[in-house]
């Protein structure tokens, strides 16, 4: 072991790696959500025939930094009323745990910032915390409309909370493993070994629940982020802005990059758990020849594919789907995502025990 490898074998380097390693991802997100959300709103333009943001840049592609110094610089309003201590600390914890669930995604083999055996159950933990931030929010504002948006914020995020994480079993049951690199790694190979379509040959029966189970989970990710078609906390008879309406500047943009950090999240974590996460769909034997940087590059390109593919998605259901009723959006979590997701829990377990064997 020459000097450097054991370097970063010290407490010392080992926590220098961790920290660039955060670096990294959190920039990359963080540039990444700029042209994202540009994406969404040149997308949702040319759905309704306009040309959308056009003026900032070339092609507009500067328009998202232009927000956000305006942002920045505006003046921080504070209600006289309000909680001060709590009413800036929720856009922070709405801001900080959006990033700190990216520690477990792998972006390839080895390219992870914290390997955790138990990574889904890590990621279900954070997700849940998410909602204390709206709360604190709209709490915190002392006004009737943010704390009722709030609430109606927080009860959206846990009903949709309850399907996706028993759609999650499904994929765990067909893994046999919480670890999200291992999760990808059963999926290597052609496409069918992806877990939307049952995981593999010995298990391709399964498809008929996956494929399914994998549009529930990519609704429930709309509903958790707050995305259209369920956007209910912002689409109040006032038209107020729900939680945030008493927010501007700084904390009301730690607000969106949080919920623009969700989404993408949620746009990982359809590709890991379901499509094969930085695999290609094809036998990639032809990577063993390449350095393993280039190799882990290629499979990283893969994963971002499929992130902003599922992205697109999302924004196109923003563009053409009519907003739904509360009514109807919790009818939709507990009487059909539900026993539906019960039912598909049941179907895998049963199917992994009598069939193929746990």
């Amino acid at each position: 072991m020459d000097a450097a490898t054991s370097f970063w074998a010290t407490p010392l380097g080992w926590t220098l790696a961790t920290i660039g390693g955060i670096l990294i991802v959190t920039v990359g997100i963080l540039i990444s959500l700029a042209f994202l959300l540009l994406a969404d709103r040149k997308i949702w333009a040319g759905v309704q025939m306009r040309k959308g943001p056009n003026v900032v840049g070339p092609f507009g592609l500067l328009q998202s930094f232009a927000d956000f110094f305006k942002f920045v610089l505006k003046e921080i309003v504070v209600p006289s009323g309000s909680d001060k201590v709590v009413f800036l600390a929720a856009p922070l914890i709405t801001f900080i745990l959006a990033f700190i669930a990216w520690a477990v995604i792998p972006f390839a083999p080895g390219w992870v910032i914290s390997d955790l055996n138990v990574g889904v159950l890590y990621i279900l933990a954070i997700s849940s915390l998410g909602v204390y931030g709206i709360i604190m929010g709209g709490w915190a504002s002392n006004s009737k409309y943010p704390f009722l948006g709030s609430l109606r914020s927080a009860a959206q995020m846990v009903s949709y909370e309850v399907s996706m994480g028993l759609v999650i079993i499904n994929v765990i049951l067909l893994a046999g493993t919480m670890n999200l690199t291992e999760i990808v790694t059963q999926q290597t190979g052609w496409i069918w070994n992806w877990n939307m379509f049952g995981g593999g040959l010995e298990t391709l029966p399964t498809i008929v629940v996956m494929i399914p189970m994998t549009i529930v989970f990519f609704i429930s990710a709309l509903a958790e982020t707050n995305r259209p078609p369920f956007d209910l906390p912002e689409a109040e008879s006032e038209l107020v802005a729900g939680y945030q309406v008493e927010y501007s500047s700084t904390p009301y943009l730690l607000f969106m990059i949080g919920e623009y950090a969700n989404i993408v999240f949620m746009c990982a974590m359809i590709s890991l758990l379901f499509c094969g996460g930085w695999n290609p769909g094809f036998p990639t034997d032809f990577l063993d020849s390449w350095p393993t940087f280039l190799a882990n590059l290629f499979y990283f390109l893969v994963l971002a594919t499929k992130i902003v593919f599922w992205f697109f998605m999302i924004a196109l259901v923003k563009a053409f789907v009519p907003r739904y009723r509360y009514d109807q959006l919790m009818r939709l979590g507990w009487k059909i995502f539900l026993p539906s997701s019960l039912i598909a829990v049941v179907a895998v377990a049963a199917w992994r025990v009598f069939a193929v064997g746990a």
